[in-house]
């Protein structure tokens, strides 16, 4: 999933909750922290978000210290000599 795609995603996300927001107040339910400003706020955060995300996954998936099958291939790497 590309950057661009999990923005569009966060959009529709947003989009949603102002629909949601929208039909709360048209049935005359109105809650004082869930409005266009917390919306977004939480979409901005989300957004934000995104390359912190990917750089996490990005060491998570490199990294030989976290899992115990990234243990054995780096096990397996040096006794190859590739590492």
């Amino acid at each position: 999933m590309t950057t661009d795609k999990l923005k569009q995603y966060i959009g529709l996300f947003g989009g949603w909750l102002s629909a949601v927001l929208l039909f709360l107040q048209s049935l005359d339910l109105e809650f004082w922290w869930f409005n266009e400003d917390t919306i977004g706020t939480l979409t901005n955060v989300l957004i934000a978000s995104i390359p912190f995300i990917l750089v996490f996954y990005g060491i998570y998936k490199n990294s030989y210290v976290i899992t115990k099958e990234a243990k054995v291939q780096e096990q397996e790497l040096k006794k190859k000599g590739l590492k």
